[in-house]
């Protein structure tokens, strides 16, 4: 099952009901070039307003934590950007702007404005909302909020340009 539409909706912040394309991972994989342990996706509801809403839980025994903050662990904010990043490109590839082996990879042009507002622990959820804000060519401008539970975490300005595979 890699695409499910979700049959009652879901209620967005404004309360109004907006029916939702889940992705699991399986199908997120097949939407971007990351794999493990570099995948920091677990599954990814799309919007009919063109928007999209990811998930990942941060596991526990993730390697990078072994040196960030030892003894107080720390998600690194590249990671959570990363996460924010992927959610990205997986929303172009739906919304027609792919980034298969044809049409080029995805890869981050520029951040801007990232705004860490909350540490992120090992086993905690982040839910993502990604919204494209503009196209240029083969850029896409995107905007990115990160929450865990009720509380912001991060937010995020991307833009993600297509690139021809190596090789």
């Amino acid at each position: 099952m890699k695409r499910e539409k979700e049959e009652a909706g879901e209620q967005s912040r404004a309360g109004a009901r907006r029916s939702r394309v889940r992705l699991d991972r399986c199908a997120i994989e097949q939407r971007l070039p990351h794999r493990e342990p570099f995948l920091f996706l677990d599954g990814v509801a799309l919007d009919e307003d063109g928007g999209a809403t990811a998930s990942w839980r941060v596991p526990e025994d993730a390697d990078f934590f072994r040196g960030h903050y030892p003894g107080n662990p720390v998600t690194p904010g590249v990671i959570l950007c990363e996460h924010a990043f992927q959610a990205a490109a997986v929303l172009l590839a739906e919304l027609g702007h792919a980034f298969g082996a044809v049409r080029g990879v995805p890869v981050l042009a520029r951040i801007e404005k990232a705004k860490f507002r909350r540490i992120v622990r090992p086993g905690e959820s982040l839910r993502t909302e990604v919204q494209l804000a503009d196209r240029a060519g083969p850029a896409a401008f995107l905007e990115a909020k990160a929450w865990v539970g009720e509380e912001l975490a991060l937010e995020v300005r991307c833009v993600l340009a297509r690139v021809e595979e190596a090789g």
